[in-house]
């Protein structure tokens, strides 16, 4: 039986890209620069600020400027952290079941504490998650599946009854790793509309709502 399902977070339960891109975008227009479009940003969001700086101004900064820049963009995400973030369709829907279930549900996100709790502030579910687990909270981060374990004790479940769910193959790694059930997701972050398929996921979906027809086979 399927006790707990476990979430990444940007990109899986959350859709947190226009703010991330935002942050970026302000900074080039800050610099004189022109911003990038949402399609060119939402493809790197999922790797993290430095990723994002890299993307802006190339490869060419010194370390003290990608520092700069870095600590300006997220004071920028973390003032605007909500403004355009929502959570994707279904999702909302997927949580009411499985509260109706009995089943809980958690994050497990290389998002920063600070920013995580910042943002989930802005947001309710029918349920509470059981955890929200942060790189502060383990010694290695995912593709580590130490985050993924630490979810599972705080659900008081075994790994065997865990699905985990995530948009980048680091997510699948930590949850193969982990013992879990994992489920790559192609709506989120994704490089490409079908690169999630080749993740070695036990299973695929486009759409979050082809998630809990998944759970209820699980526990049929």
């Amino acid at each position: 039986m399927i006790k707990a399902v476990l979430f990444d977070l940007d990109g899986t339960l959350l859709d947190t890209s226009k703010d991330l891109g935002g942050a970026l975008n302000a900074l080039l227009v800050a610099q004189g620069l022109e911003p990038l479009s949402d399609d060119v940003t939402r493809k790197e969001v999922s790797n993290g600020a430095n990723a994002l700086v890299k993307l802006g101004f190339g490869d060419n900064l010194s370390a003290q400027q990608h520092a700069q820049y870095r600590e300006a963009l997220l004071n920028h995400y973390l003032a605007h952290i909500a403004d355009h973030t929502f959570a994707f369709e279904g999702i909302s829907e997927l949580i009411t079941q499985l509260a109706a279930a009995g089943i809980a549900w958690g994050i497990v996100t290389n998002k920063p504490a600070l920013y995580t709790e910042a943002l989930m502030a802005h947001f309710s579910f029918a349920s509470p998650p059981i955890c929200v687990i942060s790189p502060e909270h383990v010694k290695i981060a995912k593709p580590h599946p130490e985050g993924i374990l630490l979810g599972c004790q705080q659900a008081q479940c075994m790994p065997s009854e865990a699905v985990y769910i995530g948009d980048h193959d680091r997510d699948i790694q930590a949850g193969n790793n982990a013992g879990t059930t994992t489920i790559a997701v192609g709506y989120g972050f994704t490089q490409s509309p079908t690169c999630h398929k080749g993740w070695n996921a036990d299973y695929t979906v486009d759409h979050a709502r082809e998630i809990w027809p998944i759970i209820e086979h699980l526990n049929a």
